[in-house]
């Protein structure tokens, strides 16, 4: 086991002091069996009237922060501290009936992994799904684990990574088009390919701990990080990082699970004022080991 600290700090400043909506914050991380959370506090400033915590429809813990007045910027600063144990490699846990692919799911997991089974994005050209059937092989069957570390391996290998200050996701078939995105982007790209040969697959947000942040091939350290998750009878929700080609959950921190990236936002939320108001932004990862 190892026991990880994260130190996350996000603030905004402003040209004029300026008053908040609700700000949604997404930094706790989920206990289980190979992650323990041991501790975990936020400081936001100026002082929150209130903060209330909710179980989102995936499970993910999101605090509801409420600020009252006016200021000039707003600082969020999130410390957590864990146990984590990384999982067996997925080849040594699939259910004998789900080795090879193509397989079925169990029909009593179906109406709860339709919705991470369907595909959400155009690709009106078939240009993804045609793009993921190069991994199933020409023969009949091909070995599941193989397929899907192929996928994930091929992204690493084929593809540039390539920090962007625009918000949000690019779809798929523009990642595919472009050969570059983010660890966002990467992570959707998989889903989709995914979900096109009919595997249910969802998103991950979260944190990686890079060893040597200056010469680690590790990608993503230094802000949050994203991968996704592909359900495999007898092995689970099993962890696909296609940024760094990582399978199992080795030096990733998972915090939030969701069908779509833009239900699995870190930090959410408005301020009233005019977008010439806004001046700047700074967001801080630390991820260290304790010894």
């Amino acid at each position: 086991m190892t026991v990880y600290s994260v130190r996350h700090i996000t603030q905004y400043s402003y040209k004029r002091p300026v008053t908040f909506g609700q700000h949604r914050v997404l930094f706790r991380p989920r206990d289980s069996f190979d992650q323990r959370l041991l501790d975990a506090t936020m400081v936001v400033e100026p002082t929150p009237a209130r903060v209330r915590w909710i179980h989102d429809v995936f499970g993910n813990c999101i605090a509801l922060v409420d600020i009252e007045g006016a200021s000039d910027h707003l600082r969020f600063e999130t410390n957590i501290r864990l146990d984590h144990t990384p999982e067996v490699p997925v080849e040594f846990e699939i259910d004998s009936e789900a080795l090879t692919y193509p397989f079925s799911y169990e029909e009593d997991e179906l109406p709860d992994l339709n919705c991470t089974i369907a595909r959400s994005y155009d690709d009106p050209e078939g240009a993804v799904a045609h793009w993921a059937r190069q991994f199933t092989g020409a023969g009949a069957s091909v070995q599941t684990g193989h397929i899907l570390m192929t996928l994930c391996f091929s992204i690493r290998q084929s593809f540039v990574y390539a920090r962007r200050v625009e918000r949000g996701t690019q779809t798929p078939l523009e990642t595919l088009q472009r050969r570059q995105g983010t660890c966002r982007d990467f992570a959707l790209l998989m889903m989709e390919a995914a979900r096109s040969l009919g595997f249910a697959a969802r998103f991950v947000t979260g944190y990686i701990y890079v060893p040597d942040r200056d010469g680690s091939r590790t990608l993503g350290g230094g802000s949050t990080h994203a991968w996704c998750q592909v359900y495999l009878p007898g092995a689970g929700w099993v962890e696909f990082d296609p940024t760094n080609g990582i399978v199992g959950n080795q030096d990733l921190i998972r915090v939030g699970v969701a069908r779509d990236p833009h239900q699995a936002i870190p930090l959410w939320g408005s301020y009233d004022g005019t977008s010439d108001d806004f001046g700047d932004m700074l967001v801080q990862v630390n991820v260290t080991t304790e010894t």
